[in-house]
């Protein structure tokens, strides 16, 4: 493993997909487990993408009392099928919400009649059950949940916002293997915002991938902009960035 500290962000380069995922999980687990000991439940918003697989099957593996978590996701398609696998909530619900007791699990709605008034409700719960960890990765274009580059806001009014997808996050979609087609892919999403998603007290970022060590090498090494979403993340006193020897190779 190499570790360095890039401005405020740490970063941990492990020499395995596997190796990333379970350091990852360990770091939150710990982190859980510390907070719980002083409150009587956690707030948790979680990622749903093929690059957090391996982190999420560690963490299941790790001792934590999931009746004292309340679980949020990130972002959704907008008119997915319900039933999509795609669906950012079915994959969570796939991959960690079914597979472990939740104090509650909390769903954004892709397919809500008013999708502003979506926003609106979800915003209501994250104010009232404020964030504690949020366990995210970084898109290909840098992106942080669905804030691409030109709808990023740093200063963002709002928690939860309806966003266009620009291409290259569309095109991810297709290489990480969710959608067979760009023109499968949605155009709209519900997204929470940075402030939303950098607020948070701690935050933990996993990042396998070649793909993805473009977005890492920018990460650390670009100017803190919206032009780069995830620079915003060198700015944060307590941000881990966990990479493999793939997506950390650049680095």
């Amino acid at each position: 493993m190499r570790e360095f500290i890039v401005d405020k962000l740490k970063v941990e380069v492990l020499g395995s997909r596997h190796l990333m995922g379970l350091a990852a999980a360990m770091a939150v687990a710990q982190k859980i487990n510390q907070l719980l000991s002083a409150k009587a439940f956690v707030n948790i918003i979680f990622a749903a993408a093929p690059s957090q697989i391996e982190f999420l099957e560690a963490l299941l593996k790790q001792d934590v009392d999931w009746t004292r978590v309340n679980a949020f996701h990130m972002d959704e398609y907008l008119g997915l099928d319900v039933d999509a696998p795609q669906g950012f909530g079915n994959f969570l619900r796939a991959h960690l919400f079914h597979h472990a007791t939740f104090n509650s699990v909390n769903y954004l709605n892709g397919n809500a009649a008013d999708a502003e008034d979506e926003c609106l409700r979800y915003a209501g719960l994250l104010n009232q059950y404020p964030t504690d960890i949020v366990c995210m990765g970084i898109g290909e274009n840098t992106h942080l949940a669905f804030n691409d580059p030109h709808v990023a806001n740093f200063s963002d009014a709002v928690l939860v916002k309806i966003v266009d997808l620009d291409n290259a996050c569309r095109i991810q979609q297709v290489n990480d293997g969710c959608f067979a087609r760009i023109e499968d892919v949605p155009t709209h999403a519900l997204t929470l915002t940075i402030p939303a998603l950098v607020n948070a007290p701690y935050v933990f970022v996993i990042v396998p991938g070649e793909n993805k060590a473009e977005a890492v090498k920018f990460t650390l090494n670009a100017g803190i902009s919206e032009k780069y979403p995830s620079t915003i993340l060198r700015r944060h006193p307590n941000a881990v960035l966990f990479a493999d020897d793939k997506s950390g190779g650049e680095v």
